[in-house]
């Protein structure tokens, strides 16, 4: 059931209860946890964080706490399965669920007692009405009665009861058929609600506004939120229209923070929080690198110029000769380089950008100080945070990860934010010369129906992209530079879809899939239903383990799956298949 009054019929409830959080493994889910966990704290309710990164998590995590807890909320998992069905819960269970995952569980949102959804109704959600999908009990028992009307009623003479029992069956034949026809009508409308999967406003930006309802809502909150956002746009969740609206909602909100500490003392203090809208650059981590680092290593700018290629070389040494920059300059930490020239940094690359055909070198985003010394862009939260979360060190567990990335978007944990950046340039740097790899040596096959790509055991950093969002980030890349490399122009219309080992160990690989690609995308992706169709009728061992999609679907993530070495070829084959 959709929760209308955020306020009364969430926060109100769990106020003066013990609940636990359950959180899934994703920069947004974070940043809702960190202001959910804020406003606790204010009201001094109890809670128990849980970090959970699959359903299979998600299962233990519930069977563990049920017997402590009545309250459970669901932070970016739970929206899109079938809930009451998976963890069969106790009838007094009560689950708030606040998850940008769509399309949502039709069970879900019609279940008015155990399940109560966090989700803004303002999104295109599209569900079905109640009456296309259910279907009540009574008709099923009307018709089993009139099938038992046969049998009773034996001392009626034979002439009316021959003539009751033909209408009794006819009766019975049009509503078997009805039936039918309803049955048929069901399985459409729900493959058409199911067949794409997406992402709707960002969970943080969903409990912001409850903490402004509660007018309780703090700078760091704002920033939170801001992050959430920022993490969709980054990881390509949603359209650009979707987040140039989100965007223009929380400008408001920071203007109306701004002027609100216009006045106070404490504005210019050492530790002060200062959240500004930018109309920044697309080039990544650029104010914690050098400049000409970050062009090399940020997908819009590298697959513009083919930077894997001595052409494309070539082409931006003109680029920064055109504009003016000398060499020593732009290969010096940003932090080093002349005050004069950072000043118009900005204006001379979106001209110089311009000459070179590079459109909309610029993005509306926001920037945060810390004091006078600490200045971040919420992109750069964001990749700092997803390296961390994605830590590929031995002596990490998924949990540790989760406590390190959570701990990093806390300004007082600035630390632990600049290792995160550390890391999140390693596996930028890995991600851009993966993609020359590949490109140079033709790894990049076309399979009729999509491109195929496969990193084999032994690529440089392959363990990197044993990690969905990893994997996901440099699927992306590699389509955008083959698009701008590649002459073939069926090609540049077709979806791509790549491999790397997953667990050698355990003799697994990770398959991500992601749409063509398109500036004017949906962002709707359709390999989530394919795999699952592919992995049935091959009867590929997968494992079905993330939020992304539905758990009775052997998906990863909405667009990435886990299934044994062995399987893999006639997997691909049931894809190939299926899509032609």
């Amino acid at each position: 059931m959709f929760i209308t009054d955020i306020r009364k019929e969430f926060y109100e409830v769990v106020a003066n209860q013990r609940v636990a959080l359950l959180v899934a493994s994703d920069i947004d889910a974070l940043c809702a946890c960190k202001i959910l966990q804020a406003l606790f704290h204010c009201d001094q309710v109890q809670y128990t964080l849980v970090p959970v990164t699959g359903w299979q998590d998600l299962g233990t995590a519930f069977l563990e706490h049920k017997e402590q807890f009545r309250f459970f909320v669901l932070i970016n998992c739970g929206a899109n399965v079938d809930l009451l069905e998976m963890l069969q819960p106790d009838d007094d269970s009560i689950f708030f669920i606040c998850d940008t995952h769509r399309p949502v569980d039709v069970v879900n949102v019609y279940n008015d007692t155990q399940i109560k959804l966090l989700i803004k109704q303002d999104d295109d959600l599209g569900v079905p009405s109640y009456d296309d999908i259910f279907r009540d009990e009574e008709d099923n028992d009307e018709e089993g009665g009139d099938s038992g009307n046969e049998s009773d009623g034996g001392s009626e003479p034979s002439g009316k009861r021959r003539r009751f029992d033909e209408v009794c069956v006819e009766q019975i034949r049009q509503r078997q058929r009805a039936r039918r026809e309803w049955e048929a009508r069901r399985r459409e409308i729900l493959f058409d609600y199911e067949q794409y999967e997406y992402h709707g406003t960002s969970a943080a930006m969903v409990f912001f506004e409850l903490a402004w309802v509660l007018t309780k809502d703090t700078k760091d909150m704002l920033w939170w939120a801001v992050i959430g956002l920022t993490d969709q746009w980054v990881h390509d969740k949603i359209t650009h229209m979707k987040y140039v609206t989100d965007v223009a909602t929380m400008q408001r909100h920071v203007s109306r923070h701004n002027h609100r500490n216009e006045d106070e003392e404490n504005s210019l203090s050492i530790d002060c929080m200062r959240i500004s809208f930018e109309y920044d650059l697309r080039l990544t981590l650029y104010q914690h690198w050098s400049l000409f680092e970050s062009i090399c290593n940020s997908c819009y700018t590298s697959c513009h110029f083919k930077l894997w290629t001595l052409n494309g070389q070539k082409k931006l040494q003109e680029f920064l000769a055109d504009m003016g920059l000398p060499l020593k300059q732009v290969r010096q930490k940003f932090n080093s380089m002349d005050m004069s020239i950072k000043e118009n940094l900005r204006d001379v690359i979106e001209e110089s950008s311009n000459k070179y055909g590079i459109k909309d070198i610029r993005i509306q985003t926001f920037g945060v100080n810390f004091g006078f010394k600490n200045r971040f862009l919420a992109s750069d939260m964001v990749h700092a945070a997803t390296a961390l979360l994605e830590s590929t060190e031995k002596d990490d567990s998924d949990s540790d990860s989760f406590i390190k990335a959570l701990d990093s978007l806390s300004r007082s944990n600035l630390d632990r934010l600049h290792s995160g950046i550390d890391l999140a340039k390693k596996k930028l740097i890995a991600i851009q010369q993966t993609v020359a790899s590949c490109i140079y040596t033709n790894l990049i096959l076309s399979q009729g129906p999509f491109l195929y790509c496969y990193l084999m055991e032994g690529t440089p950093d392959v363990k990197l992209f044993s990690k969905p969002m990893a994997l996901t980030l440099l699927c992306k890349y590699l389509l955008k530079a083959f698009v701008h490399s590649t002459r073939n122009k069926r090609c540049k219309l077709l979806p791509l879809i790549m491999a790397a080992p997953k667990d050698v160990e355990k003799g697994t690989v990770i398959v991500a899939g992601i749409p063509p690609e398109s500036e004017t995308s949906d962002k709707k992706n359709f390999f989530g239903r394919a795999f699952e169709k592919a992995a049935e009728s091959t009867s590929s061992r997968t494992l079905h383990d993330h939020f992304d999609t539905s758990s009775n679907r052997k998906v990863l993530e909405d667009q990435v799956i886990e299934l044994k070495m062995e399987d893999r070829t006639k997997f691909l084959d049931a894809l190939i298949t299926l899509l032609s």
